[in-house]
């Protein structure tokens, strides 16, 4: 069956923004005498802000509410997106070519504050037909909720649908809503095999993106 849709996800799949997040909770973790890992930053990664937070909240052991720790980290990674706004090269292309012969739609599971702050300075907000926002559903990636909206939203089944993930979580959300997956790791977070073995077709970058890469998937 011909591809309809193109789903992208933002964080890590637009923006090379996973190491502010990381730096955030890195730095969250010293100002108050511990240390957040890279396995701590993997199990955050693609989650909505409840459950981040809730991640935060176990392996930091912390006996602040969730609203506060969201509010802390949400602050520390729109101050680094106002000083720099780090688009992986190829992305705003990637988002335009698939606009040109599918319908896309983002699904992401930051906070709707930074999403649509990100959108607004990319212009991305007037291409994308459909923005679903992680902090709308309560389950977040792995769960397939938000990517199942999204083909609610466009109309369009899921077996002529690829999703764009950069996360374990994400792909494994792709997965779950039974989509064609494209995973795009960001620099420096590596997948896991059993989480590539999942994904449909690997790219390292971007600029990879193409209409030939879509209709070859399937």
């Amino acid at each position: 069956m011909p591809i309809e849709a193109v789903v992208f996800d933002m964080d890590g799949v637009l923006v090379d923004s996973e190491v502010y997040w990381l730096r955030a909770r890195q730095e969250f973790a010293r100002d108050i005498g511990k240390i957040w890992t890279d396995d701590d930053q993997r199990a955050a990664m693609g989650r909505n802000t409840i459950e981040w937070a809730q991640v935060m909240q176990e392996r930091l052991q912390l006996e602040m509410t969730l609203d506060a720790i969201m509010d802390d980290i949400k602050t520390r990674v729109i101050a680094q997106y106002e000083q720099q706004l780090p688009i992986r090269p190829g992305a705003l292309e990637a988002v335009h070519t698939a606009a040109s012969r599918y319908r896309i739609a983002l699904a992401s599971g930051s906070p709707k504050t930074i999403i649509q702050r990100v959108m607004q300075l990319t212009g991305l907000d007037k291409i994308f037909e459909f923005m679903l926002y992680g902090d709308d559903f309560p389950n977040g990636k792995p769960a397939p909720d938000v990517y199942l909206a999204s083909l609610e939203a466009l109309g369009v089944q899921a077996n002529r649908a690829v999703g764009i993930e950069d996360s374990s979580n994400g792909v494994r959300a792709l997965h779950n809503a039974g989509m064609y997956i494209i995973a795009a790791p960001s620099p420096g977070f590596i997948l896991p095999p059993d989480v590539v073995a999942l994904a449909h077709r690997v790219i390292h970058t971007m600029e990879d993106f193409s209409v030939d890469l879509v209709e070859g998937i399937n």
